[in-house]
């Protein structure tokens, strides 16, 4: 067989014959035992040499030793056959009703420490599917569904519409005014009114959407803003008293009892947000695959749908 482009080259079969030479140390000791004639196992390494335009063995010596080349592709060789071993079993697995993958959309006020212990919990299952993580914000969130993007979204607010989905709550989220004790509004001892708050900048997380304009909330108009990408980085801009604005009570309150954010009276009503969580089903329940059963069904336990949304100590 032909290796005239590298990627022939590098055919498992070529790869074997690479490795059983390597390992007896003599093109004649592996010839014989794969069975061929020493002449064709020499012709074929040559054509994966021309092919990859490299020397692998040196000839010079009694023994066939991997140049540094011929050790990287040798070493290397090994990765893509464990590779190709793990596919296969992989496909096995999902003929048996696994999904190859599996995406999941993680709103910014989901708790990171949970979500990746939920994961763990995932793979020592052993299941062949391959998860996926987005984050998302906002109406991004049920947007990475709306697009296929995703097959379940967490800490989906009430504030966008889940017709198209099945859909279950999560919970309620308790938010606070929060600011740095350094930040101006710190001192004040009245409820803050909207024309005082005004006056300084708010930090704001980004909608991830990618259509449309996203939605905002709780900015007053000609405030000056501070867009950061996640929840921690509006923390972490608001401990820095780079601004001030809402924060979820449970992600607030470590830094709270610390001393390290003052929380404020506003005028405003407090801030609550009904949350859930929504998934593809096209099929109908019947055609769920295991590895989204396996979610909707750990979703389905109260303790687990408060620790996505209360758990955010740190990972």
């Amino acid at each position: 067989m032909a290796a005239s482009t590298p990627r022939a080259a590098l055919s498992p079969e070529n790869l074997g014959l690479l490795e059983a030479v390597a390992r007896l140390g003599s093109m004649a000791a592996a010839a014989r035992e794969l069975g061929m004639v020493p002449s064709a196992l020499t012709y074929r390494i040559r054509q994966v040499e021309d092919a990859l335009d490299v020397l692998l063995f040196d000839r010079s010596a009694r023994r066939a030793v991997p140049t540094p080349a011929g050790a990287e592709l040798l070493r290397s060789g090994q990765y893509l056959l464990n590779e190709l071993d793990a596919v296969a079993q992989r496909v096995k697995r999902v003929a048996t009703g696994w999904e190859p993958q599996l995406t999941i959309a993680a709103d910014a006020i989901i708790a990171r420490a949970t979500l990746y212990e939920l994961c763990e919990a995932f793979y020592a299952e052993g299941a062949p599917t391959r998860l996926k993580l987005r984050a998302e914000t906002l109406s991004g969130t049920v947007e990475a569904l709306q697009s296929g993007q995703a097959d379940i979204a967490l800490g989906v607010t009430s504030e966008v519409s889940l017709h198209e989905f099945q859909s279950a709550p999560m919970g309620t989220l308790s938010f606070v005014y929060a600011v740095a004790p350094h930040h101006p509004l710190a001192a004040a001892t009245h409820a803050l009114r909207d024309e005082e708050l005004r006056e300084h900048r708010a930090v704001a997380v980004a909608d991830s959407a990618q259509r449309g304009r996203g939605v905002t909330h709780n900015l007053l108009p000609g405030q000056d803003v501070l867009t950061v990408p996640t929840m921690q980085h509006k923390l972490e801009a608001q401990l820095r008293g780079l601004g001030s604005g809402f924060l979820p009570l449970s992600l607030a309150q470590p830094f709270i009892n610390a001393g390290r954010l003052v929380v404020k009276n506003v005028q405003r009503p407090n801030r609550s947000l009904r949350v859930a969580y929504a998934w593809r089903q096209p099929g109908g329940a019947s055609d769920t695959g295991r590895a989204l059963r396996w979610w909707l069904d750990r979703l389905q336990h109260p303790k687990t749908r408060s620790a996505l949304l209360n758990n955010h100590h740190q990972v």
